[in-house]
């Protein structure tokens, strides 16, 4: 078994389905990454720690929600990995993949389908695409948080919350949002970089 599946399966209680699914997704993952950039190519050969560890980790901290968007899911992260995580777990929440790039949204159409996940994909701007009034927004790698606070308002209903993972500069992020920002905020280590974050978001709204 290779060490990153291993490392993974050893830090996320998941079943032999969840682990074989997120091995088909690798799988498709290294066959488009020869056409498309769905990741870069020194992370390529680090799937499973840099990328599926990480995204899973905000499963972790999912709670009774049923619709999640994931918000320029690019290569599917988090919210590919996210569903795979839910299907056997979870099988009732609907995940909404967002993204613009219409090679990746076809990458993550094929996805969907082969691994037969709940799961429908928007190929549009966040900011162009209908509210859609979700539980819970999640977000990787896409842009600052004061920009995802404005996504977030927009997509999220009343009582929903937001989960973004953040680098080293996090709290440098976290300053600048509440200059035009109110928000609950908790901040949970990460658990792939001691120097990242996964903060949670709630009660978002602009300052009055």
């Amino acid at each position: 078994m290779p060490d990153g599946l291993e490392r993974f399966r050893a830090c996320f209680d998941v079943s032999r389905e969840t682990l074989k699914r997120l091995e088909q997704y690798e799988a498709l993952i290294r066959k488009w990454s020869r056409s498309i950039n769905l990741v870069s190519k020194p992370t390529l050969q680090e799937v499973w720690d840099r990328h599926f560890m990480d995204s899973a980790q905000v499963f972790m901290h999912v709670g009774s929600e049923n619709v999640i968007a994931d918000l320029g899911s690019g290569g599917g992260f988090p919210g590919v990995v996210l569903a795979i995580m839910a299907k056997d777990s979870r099988p009732e929440i609907r995940i909404v993949l967002v993204e613009s790039d219409a090679r990746k949204s076809a990458f993550l159409l094929t996805a969907v389908r082969e691994l037969g996940l709940n799961v429908e994909v928007r190929t549009d701007r966040i900011e162009m695409t209908p509210a859609l009034q979700a539980d819970l927004i999640t977000a990787r790698a896409l842009a600052s948080l004061d920009q995802l606070c404005g996504f977030a308002h927009h997509h999220l209903n009343e009582s929903g919350r937001a989960l973004f993972l953040k680098g080293a500069r996090y709290q440098q992020e976290v300053d600048l949002a509440q200059a035009k920002w109110d928000f609950d905020l908790t901040i949970h280590p990460s658990i792939t970089n001691s120097d990242a974050a996964l903060l949670e978001l709630q009660n978002l709204r602009p300052k009055s």
